[in-house]
């Protein structure tokens, strides 16, 4: 009896072991920590990441970078192109119990709109009043046609926050968010984590495979992939290039990237506060100089061993909306130091702030090293992303160093950079010209007459060069061989539904 006993219990414990089970949790090593966790303020790619599994959208992409329906079921245009008309999805309920409804929809769109610490009014600017027109229609009355809204509604903006939540809270909604995802928020801990758990009523709950989600910011790339190795992760997001054949060839480990739609650049400080008082702020010439002194396509290869597209406009040279009249520039360092001649220098000191994450490190090092032959003495300023970001907002920075993810319409990667009033112009660069361009995009149903404006735009922006685009890097990611469904998404997040853990 005791053999037979042991038997059926070592049989038991391995039929249980070998049978799929909801895992408890899966981990997530994100390259660097969140800023503040509310739609309307936030500005962090990985808070985008977190986002994907908390906040529903009105609509998302798929795939192909279609829109496709998400709290919205169905929508229609008038034929003037001012009005948009959105059918609710009907059941769907906030983390904190309430009804996400028509109402819960136009409250949030007028905070996004409203709410003084909001980053979100110039990607709705065009949006003159919206209403509820049923308990579960919403309709957007536009100032002008504008042809980039649904894509503005595919991310932050179009993020349905619980309305008593967001009243309750104010500008301190990011320290308890109320969102209608398929994980709810449960604690977040700076600089360590941020813990989800399975919402038991979200509306398309049979796609939740997992009961939670601990997202860790882990700058260091060696240290990420050895957590995912000793079984600490599950998925570490942007491993390092060179680390990418290493994880093609760990039979415990699944590689996957795509090249994302966004940019990598350097932003210079031409008027934002005082510190936006010194040469290469004030003179375009000396930014010229900065940008061909730079080898985009050596960055390529020594940084991302390949993986990454050289770039000098908002968008790759694999985009139709890419200005082929302005190719990627070869790098003519003599040219550089003409002209900083011209501008009255043959050696010029600058502080550059950078994410103090593996790959941007390597990378702003490659860049010192080149930038040094035509004259310029870069110091390096490392530190923490959400940090950065939040120094560029306040303009404490001369010269630094970020991403944008990227959006599907050419007018997510531009305007609210550029124009006067964007949300996102830490550089503070007005130029009239440029934001008529850009309102003219946004207005035409006609891609060629789009095109042509945003041609214009990126050769004004190629000569006053207030921000210093480098190149297009790839998503690259590595996955424990315990996680089963994960695809990489064309736009960089992380959409878990449908993922599981062995």
């Amino acid at each position: 009896m005791k053999k037979f006993s042991a038997f059926t219990s070592a049989l038991l414990a391995s039929a249980f072991l070998a049978a799929p089970v909801m895992s408890a949790e899966l981990r997530i090593g994100l390259n660097d920590d969140a800023d503040v966790l509310d739609p309307a303020q936030s500005r962090t790619f990985v808070g985008r990441i977190v986002y994907t599994s908390m906040c529903d959208k009105l609509v998302d992409i798929d795939q192909n970078m279609k829109v496709v329906p998400q709290l919205a079921t169905e929508w229609a245009w008038s034929e003037e192109g001012k009005v948009l008309t959105m059918k609710i999805r009907e059941g769907v309920k906030f983390h904190d119990g309430e009804t996400l409804d028509a109402a819960a929809v136009v409250y949030t769109i007028e905070r996004n709109l409203t709410l003084p610490e909001s980053r979100r009014k110039s990607e709705l600017s065009s949006v003159a009043k919206v209403e509820a027109t049923g308990p579960l229609e919403v309709k957007f009355t536009l100032k002008s046609p504008d042809v980039t809204l649904l894509a503005q509604l595919t991310d932050r903006a179009g993020m349905i926050v619980a309305p008593k939540a967001a009243k309750e809270l104010g500008a301190n909604f990011g320290s308890k968010p109320v969102c209608a995802g398929p994980f709810k928020f449960v604690e977040r801990i700076q600089q360590d984590r941020i813990v989800l758990e399975k919402f038991a009523d979200y509306w398309d709950k049979d796609k939740i495979k997992v009961d939670k989600l601990t997202f860790l910011p882990i700058p260091d790339t060696t240290v990420k992939l050895a957590n995912l190795r000793s079984g600490d992760l599950d998925i570490a997001e942007r491993i390092s290039a060179s680390d990418a054949q290493s994880v093609k060839d760990d039979a415990n480990l699944t590689y996957a990237d795509v090249i994302g739609p966004g940019y990598m650049a350097m932003y210079a400080n031409v008027n934002n506060g005082p510190r936006a008082d010194n040469p290469l702020g004030k003179d375009k010439r000396l930014r010229q100089a900065f940008s061909l002194a730079i080898d985009r396509e050596a960055i390529g290869q020594i940084v991302f061993e390949g993986t990454s597209l050289a770039g000098n406009q908002p968008f790759p040279s694999t985009s139709p909306w890419f200005n082929k009249n302005l190719p990627v520039p070869a790098r003519d360092v003599e040219k550089a130091k003409q002209l900083m001649k011209e501008a009255g220098y043959e050696t010029l000191d600058i502080e550059l702030q950078h994410a103090n994450n593996t790959t941007q490190t390597q990378m702003m090092q490659v860049i010192q090293s080149m930038v040094a032959e035509a004259g310029f003495n870069v110091s390096l300023k490392a530190t923490e992303f959400a940090t950065l970001l939040s120094e560029q907002t306040a303009g404490n920075y001369q010269l630094s160093r970020s991403d944008w993810s990227g959006r599907i319409d050419p007018d997510g990667n531009v305007h609210q950079f550029v124009t006067c009033k964007g949300g996102i112009n830490d550089v503070k660069y007005c130029n009239p010209e440029v934001d008529k361009l850009l309102d003219e995009a946004r207005t035409s149903p006609d891609e060629a007459v789009r095109k042509e404006k945003y041609d214009a735009v990126s050769v004004i922006l190629n000569d006053d060069m207030p921000i210093i685009y480098l190149g297009h890097q790839p998503y690259a990611y590595a996955i424990s061989k315990k996680v089963e469904g994960f695809a990489p998404s064309p736009d960089g997040m992380m959409r878990l539904l449908g993922v599981s853990k062995k």
